[in-house]
């Protein structure tokens, strides 16, 4: 075993407490990890609020560093790899991997249970306060620790000329929004695109679309900072509401009334932001919804019916923007590599771990564009 500090989450609506615990050695089809960094993800604060968790459990499932140790019959990688580490373990053999819908792969079991593909844990604390079972990590992975052990298939080797900070946002963050807009919404040349939320998924998303060939940007967002950023890295126009966003989406694209692409990245849905995002969606447009809400089981998807049929609107979700992380992340760290992405400067702070909660209060603040922790 080694011995690591990880943020762990003991309590539904509690907040993340720093504890000493030990990482067993991996065992077959494992991989033990040296974290460098760790993205803060409003996905770790859904965790928080969710009631099926099984607690206690350490947070994180955005994240890069360097291979440890492998455990028997690991192939591709070896001891000093550069890997980020993805919260859909992708085990190129089942139905979903074999029809090109990696992202949908279920090989790394249910995220809020954290076990390995055993059902076993890796994780172990204080007996008496833990258990002797262990502790899961979040996605199976844990990367609110030094040291994690993962499984091979959620490992994706990196050029080490990539650092590691920008691997670590493009595991997940990155990846969702760009994929977003590239692959879930199929954006292209000259389309009009809403991108509702302008956070780590919703910047993204506009950089995506951007590359896509959009012709019309429209980043929404109350904060104005963050309105500021998103025309800097791509956005054509910026609006404070959805309602707004709306107006000038259907004076961009008169013909369809409104947006080709409507990609709603906030941090928390509501049936309101839905609902004024739908009405932004133009006639024959996609309304793309990649952003979650605290509580997975709420009916927040309510729009008119008859509109949605007699308009051919679509109503989309993205996962991961339907993106393969064996092959897109290699591609948009080509991008960042060739200055066509743009990575180190979505990072508003970075924080020590035992810095986390006020990582967290920047995020909800909207203070933090993206926040990440540094080992």
């Amino acid at each position: 075993m080694i011995e690591t500090k990880a943020a762990v989450l003991t309590a539904t609506g509690g907040d993340w407490e720093i504890c000493d615990l030990r990482v067993d050695a991996p065992r077959a089809g494992e991989v033990l990890v040296r974290l460098a960094y760790a993205g803060l993800c409003y996905s770790d604060e859904h965790v928080r609020f969710d009631s099926g968790a099984r607690l206690p459990i350490v947070g994180g499932h955005e994240g890069s560093g360097v291979v440890v140790e492998t455990g028997p019959g690991v192939t591709g990688l070896a001891t000093g790899d550069h890997v980020a580490l993805t919260f859909v373990a992708v085990c190129g053999r089942c139905h979903w991997c074999a029809s090109a819908r990696a992202n949908l792969c279920e090989s790394g079991g249910r995220a809020n249970v954290g076990s390995m593909a055993d059902g076993s844990f890796r994780f172990h604390g204080d007996p008496a306060r833990f258990g002797n079972e262990g502790l899961g990590g979040f996605c199976g992975l844990g990367t609110f620790s030094r040291y994690a052990v993962v499984s091979r298939n959620s490992c994706v080797k990196v050029d080490t000329a990539v650092p590691l900070r920008a691997v670590a946002l493009v595991s997940c963050g990155v990846l969702t929004g760009w994929g977003a807009a590239v692959r879930t919404a199929g954006t292209r040349v000259g389309d009009t695109v809403v991108v509702v939320g302008a956070g780590g998924i919703g910047l993204n998303a506009v950089q995506g679309a951007r590359q896509a060939g959009a012709g019309t940007i429209i980043a929404v967002d109350p904060v104005e900072s963050k309105r500021d950023f998103a025309l800097r890295i791509g956005a054509t126009q910026a609006a404070a509401t959805a309602r707004e966003g709306a107006k000038l989406a259907a004076a961009a694209n008169p013909a369809a009334r409104g947006a080709d692409a409507v990609i709603v990245a906030v941090g928390n849905l509501t049936a309101e932001v839905i609902g004024q995002a739908f009405r932004a969606t133009g006639r024959g447009g996609t309304l793309v919804i990649a952003g979650l809400s605290h509580d997975p089981l709420e009916k927040n998807v309510q729009i008119p019916g008859t509109v949605l049929a007699a308009s051919e609107r679509r109503v989309v979700g993205s996962f991961f923007g339907s993106c393969n992380p064996v092959t897109d992340i290699p591609l948009l760290l080509g991008l960042y590599q060739r200055g066509q992405l743009e990575l180190d400067q979505l990072v508003s702070r970075q924080y020590a771990l035992e810095e986390i909660r006020a990582g967290y209060a920047d995020l909800a603040s909207g203070r933090n564009v993206r926040g990440v922790i540094e080992y």
